[in-house]
């Protein structure tokens, strides 16, 4: 190898685990799916939880966690971006329903590319789905390959010696789907699955007794509402185990003390009046963060937090510089940020239901709009109404037995305004927009939501057809441009890509596929691969050649 070569080698070496390498955390992400605050460490009794409980002891929980939607992929989107989720065009549940996936601006990246691109090995041991790639033959959504170094792999075993990591567990033990016995089988996927699905409901169905489970006043006491909340508390035992596994093998590794660790979940409780709604119910997720030594252990945080503050945490922990775009904050380390006074939220189209809702919380008031009031709260969704507490809850509509709170999300019109006391009426049951006591709250918050409507230019208060033409115009697919493979002024191999905000990556000799940030040294007879997507577009071909 030439002194040349050697030196552009090194200089390759030094990028990717600069100097203060050793100062960057290794980041461990778990995120559960379908999940309200139901732990031990939360005040639950009745959940067993002593994985996540020792957590919350051997550092921070946060008790106003909120995400932006009450939905699993608008709720990732904004994770993934750190960018509510309706200012790029992704809040409607499954965009690809609609004929079209979200394609936000080229220069935006998700975190943990911009992560990647700055030495970090990152994987994804589970969903991928951010609203900005198809559903693909067979049933599975594929995030743009160029944000991971491994996608649905295990854990970070595969890195290089010495190369920080970030990991992100997603955990489906909790998913809504979990809860019903049965299941509308749609794809050859789900009928394997079917054993696996079987085998959990058996093994956990007697663990909680239905008596003993505490119902929220908006359900109404019966057997089916109180034996789907019990195995709801099954599937949280099981996570719970699974999270065990992942901080022991960490331990096993000898990582424990190097890395942060932050466990939350995609949203509230996959049960009616929570998940897809964006009452506390559906938004509030506890979130629990831990990193010896430099995180309080034992500690409570009461300060709102949102989803998106987590791409900007991560990446400012990493010493990466945070993008303009991203609207959280930064909530560790030397450049953590004050509390908001508010946060937001928003509800698009849900499956096949077209809808609009927009909220904004502070640490006490809950302000909701509907945009359609006209329409009923509950809408026919076919994937939600497997569950038997749903199919209950209707049963009792339709015979006219059920009253009370339980029966205010069945009214025939919603309320265009409503406003919570979430200190004095937690379960959001009394409405007080129309209330005179509330009337300079409801105001200040109004004005609030207003200004952030404004400023965040929100896309989803647009029809979704405008949205299906500003990004698959006539309704196809844009197709990223082959990448280019040329040589710089050194001869080092370069690539370039037509497309605008395209993200290439390139391998060597069949070697593991690198995200491409600069020229880079090939010896020569190498054989160079090469591919390139941008966000929200199909990916390139696979460009190939032989180093002279």
């Amino acid at each position: 190898m030439t002194f040349r070569r050697l030196g552009g080698l090194l200089t390759l070496l030094t990028l990717a685990f600069p100097a203060h390498a050793l100062e960057r955390p290794n980041i461990l992400l778990i995120v559960a799916e379908d999940l309200s605050p139901r732990m031990g460490a939360y005040g639950d009794a009745l959940a067993d939880t002593p994985s996540i409980d020792r957590l919350a002891r051997e550092g921070t929980r946060y008790t106003r966690a909120f995400t932006t939607a009450g939905v699993c992929a608008p709720s990732r989107a904004a994770i993934i971006l750190g960018v509510h989720q309706n200012t790029w065009g992704a809040g409607h549940m499954r965009a690809s329903r609609g004929g079209y996936v979200a394609v936000p601006p080229a220069d935006w990246k998700a975190f943990p590319e911009l992560l990647r691109a700055a030495g970090y090995y990152t994987v994804n041991s589970g969903k991928t789905d951010y609203q900005m790639s198809r559903r693909f033959p067979n049933g599975v959504f594929s995030g743009p390959s160029s944000i991971w170094d491994q996608e649905r792999a295990d854990d970070w075993r595969g890195r290089a010696p010495g190369q920080p990591f970030f990991v992100y567990h997603t955990l489906l033990a909790t998913h809504e789907s979990q809860v019903w016995p049965t299941w509308r089988f749609r794809s050859w996927t789900q009928i394997l699955m079917a054993p696996m699905r079987i085998r959990n409901h058996l093994a956990w169905v007697l663990e909680t007794d239905p008596a003993a489970v505490t119902l929220p006043p908006y359900y109404p006491d019966t057997p089916t509402v109180r034996a789907d909340l019990a195995r709801h508390y099954n599937n949280i035992a099981r996570m719970d185990r699974q999270v065990g596994e992942i901080l022991e093998r960490l331990e096993a590794d000898g990582l424990a003390d190097d890395t942060l660790v932050v466990f939350t979940t995609d949203h509230g409780d996959g049960l009616p009046r929570a998940k897809r709604w964006l009452y506390d119910s559906g938004l509030h997720v506890p979130l629990i963060v831990r990193w010896p030594g430099r995180v309080a252990a034992g500690a409570v945080d009461e300060e709102l937090v949102s989803g998106v503050d987590l791409a900007p945490t991560f990446l400012s922990l990493a010493g990466v510089a945070v993008p303009a775009p991203l609207h959280g904050r930064v909530l560790l380390g030397r450049e953590a940020q004050p509390e908001p006074r508010y946060v937001y939220a928003a509800r698009d189209r849900i499956d096949e239901q077209p809808d609009t809702v927009r909220a904004v919380r502070d640490r006490r008031f809950k302000y909701i709009r509907n945009l359609h009031p006209e329409r009923p709260y509950v809408l026919d969704m076919a994937f939600r109404d497997q569950m038997p507490m749903m199919q209950e809850l209707r049963r009792l509509v339709a015979e006219e037995r059920l009253e009370g709170a339980p029966a205010l999300w069945f009214r025939a019109q919603r309320d265009p305004e409503e406003l919570y006391d979430t200190e004095a009426d937690p379960h959001e049951i009394q409405n007080r927009a129309g209330d005179p006591a509330f009337a300079a709250v409801l105001a200040r918050m109004r004005a609030e939501l207003d200004r952030w409507l404004a400023a965040s230019g929100d896309l989803g208060l647009l029809p979704e057809e405008e949205l299906r033409q500003r990004f698959w115009p006539g309704g196809r697919e844009p197709v990223t441009a082959d990448p280019t493979l040329g040589r710089d002024a050194d001869g080092s191999l370069a690539l370039q890509c037509a497309t605008p905000g395209a993200s290439m990556e390139l391998r060597l000799d069949g070697g593991p596929w690198r995200l491409y940030t600069g020229p880079v040294e090939a010896p020569p007879g190498a054989g160079v691969e090469a591919r390139a997507v941008r966000y929200g577009w199909a990916a390139s071909g696979e460009v190939s050649e032989r180093v002279p």
